[in-house]
């Protein structure tokens, strides 16, 4: 296939790349800067853009098969970026007609797993306390998902880690997997990659854990 992923350089994002070359599907990586990207090889282009540009993004996304996205706040003050690069990133699909979206978001912004305990419940309120800035701003960015054209996929994890690719992991369609409090960045890259294909995903979110 056709890939573009944004967030490149994220931890996510460059795990997308690595395993979409891998995988023999023809990459174009946008970046702000391509220095920060440290991965080369025969499919990979580079496309230097700001994602607030959207003709630019437009030239990233053109006849591509599926769009990716790893973008996010790294820190609670980068809290609003996923809602407002996501909207260019919609505006640059629909000028080019591009339909297939995949995109991270995260656990507590999605519904509570089926049987989650009174530990789960009080750890899962602590961390939502502490990152409240950066779930308004993920629940904001899938609200505009869910009012686009697109045919979107949320990819909500729990804590991440970096990890080795394992492929193994545990998958809720419309829900979370119960107990579920890490997985490694590479595996949500696995499973975000999964997700273009897999037309049940299509307009939900998808909850991922060990």
């Amino acid at each position: 296939m056709k890939l573009t992923v944004f967030g490149a350089t994220g931890g996510v994002g460059r795990e997308m790349v690595r395993q979409a070359l891998t995988s023999g599907h023809q990459v174009t990586a946008v970046v702000r800067d391509p220095a920060r990207l440290d991965i080369t090889g025969p499919g990979l282009e580079v496309h230097r853009a700001d994602l607030g540009d959207v003709p630019s993004l437009r030239a990233a996304v053109a006849g591509r098969d599926a769009v990716l996205s790893g973008l996010g706040a790294r820190s609670r003050k980068d809290a609003g970026i996923a809602a407002r690069l996501t909207r260019g990133v919609l505006s640059a699909l629909e000028a080019e007609q591009v339909r297939r979206l995949v995109v991270v978001s995260a656990a507590p912004v999605g519904p509570k797993a089926e049987g989650e305990g009174p530990l789960d419940r009080a750890v899962l309120g602590i961390v939502s306390a502490v990152l409240k800035d950066i779930y308004v701003d993920l629940a904001e960015m899938e609200a505009e998902l869910a009012r686009s054209a697109t045919d979107w996929t949320v990819v909500r994890p729990p804590r991440l880690q970096d990890k080795p690719l394992t492929g193994v992991y545990r998958k809720v369609v419309g829900g979370f997997p119960p107990k579920g409090r890490f997985i490694g960045r590479a595996d949500v890259a696995h499973a975000m990659l999964a997700a273009v294909e897999d037309e049940g995903t299509v307009k939900q979110g998808v909850g991922v854990a060990y």
